[in-house]
């Protein structure tokens, strides 16, 4: 296995760079650098700018209209553009529901959905936690019935990230309750969040920001059309899914702009009259991040190689999800441990807002405090890494 880019790699990095020089509006860059809150309409203008590069949808095959980059190409791409700015792609339509409506879905549901995602003119949320089914998701309890050429859905969703903007949300629902399994009697729904029945409730997060909800179903018609799949077989391809919401987290690029972000900090920090990097304490403490990130983008090109010789990765994938995120929460705790208190307070409106001329202290500290708060999550979702340790143990020490 060789590690290095070819030619031709290091040629398309050139490519990349150039276009995210050219085309990536700095307004959207300096927020992402700065830890700022994005918008809505900042995602959706930067999709639309990559959609007439060709670039809209990196991992799709070119017969859907993605690019056809190959895993090491998909690499170059999302590390450059975190570098650069860009903002993370919201996953939810072109990384999660599409692969699986390319995969699963007819003919007529692949012509239906896959433009408008890919353009960025439909905005997609997911609904699968509920309470009292997060971590053993087979649990759930949302009921479809079908009546005629119509379900009649009922139930509540939870943790439902985005869903305020949303068009369309994807839905695993219960359709035969007496199924002998819990696995079994699971169907996969798209549903049309303008349908009559549907209300979505914010959920405030410990950061002040309004990202997720609860949704209720209310007797929502549904028609039997927007099934992907059999009725009854929705797990399949909701493992299918999970699979590539997992691949998604680790965050190899981000972490890196993130970690260059810190060492910035801790230049202009000082400690006894020198850069705090220059503490023996605190650089040793950074060092140990900035291994951890190497071994893990060393981990996350050993599972790119095998992707691209056409081998599933292994218990590599669960590595690649407990490492990233760890790494991103030693990150935001070395920020604030960095500022001191100047990170503790924040103002939820100046961080949506941008300015931050009210805000005490260096401008850089003012959104640390929500952006640690937030990121307490990403070692629960997509398979808590509590989960992820089981599977490691199962699959190579076979406990």
């Amino acid at each position: 296995m060789d590690l290095n880019f070819t030619p031709a790699e290091l040629a398309f990095r050139d490519e990349v760079r150039q276009f995210l020089r050219d085309q990536l509006p700095q307004d959207i860059a300096q927020r992402v650098k700065n830890g700022l809150a994005l918008r809505a309409e900042d995602y959706t203008r930067w999709q639309k700018i990559l959609f007439q590069r060709g670039w809209g949808a990196p991992g799709w095959p070119k017969q859907f209209g993605g690019p056809g980059w190959g895993p090491v190409e998909m690499h170059i791409y999302d590390e450059e553009a975190a570098a650069a700015g860009a903002p993370r792609t919201i996953p939810f339509g072109l990384k999660m529901v599409a692969p699986v409506i390319m995969a699963f879905g007819s003919p007529a549901q692949q012509q239906r959905f896959l433009p408008g995602i890919l353009n960025g003119e439909v905005w997609w949320c997911q609904g699968y936690s509920e309470p009292g089914a997060g971590s053993d998701l087979a649990s759930l309890k949302t009921r479809a019935e079908r009546q005629g050429d119509h379900y009649i859905v009922n139930g509540q969703k939870t943790w439902n990230t985005l869903g305020q903007y949303a068009d369309w949300i994807f839905c695993l629902v219960r359709t035969d309750p007496n199924a002998p399994k819990q696995q079994q009697g699971i169907s996969f729904l798209l549903i049309d969040m303008k349908t009559p029945g549907i209300t979505v409730r914010p959920i405030i997060t410990m950061d002040g920001a309004h990202e997720v909800n609860e949704v209720w179903f209310e007797n929502v018609k549904v028609p039997v059309e927007n099934r992907i799949g059999e009725e009854n077989k929705g797990w399949t391809y909701a493992k299918f899914l999970l699979g590539h919401e997992r691949t998604n987290i680790a965050g190899v690029g981000a972490s890196k702009r993130e970690l260059g972000r810190l060492k910035a900090i801790a230049r202009k920090e000082t400690k006894n009259g020198r850069p705090l990097l220059e503490d023996p304490l605190f650089a040793a403490r950074v060092a140990q991040v900035e291994m951890e990130l190497m071994a893990l983008e060393i981990t996350n090109l050993r599972a790119l190689s095998a992707e691209s010789e056409k081998r599933a990765p292994g218990p590599e994938a669960s590595i690649l999800k407990i490492k990233g995120t760890e790494i991103q929460q030693a990150l935001t705790e070395l920020m604030m441990y960095a500022v001191g208190p100047y990170a503790l307070p924040f103002e939820r409106g100046s961080i949506e807002e941008g300015d931050l001329t009210s805000v005490a202290g260096p401008d850089y500290a003012a959104p640390l405090a929500a952006t640690y708060c937030n990121v307490r999550k990403v070692t629960i979702y997509g398979g808590s890494n509590e989960i992820q340790r089981n599977i490691i143990s199962q699959m190579i020490l076979g406990l």
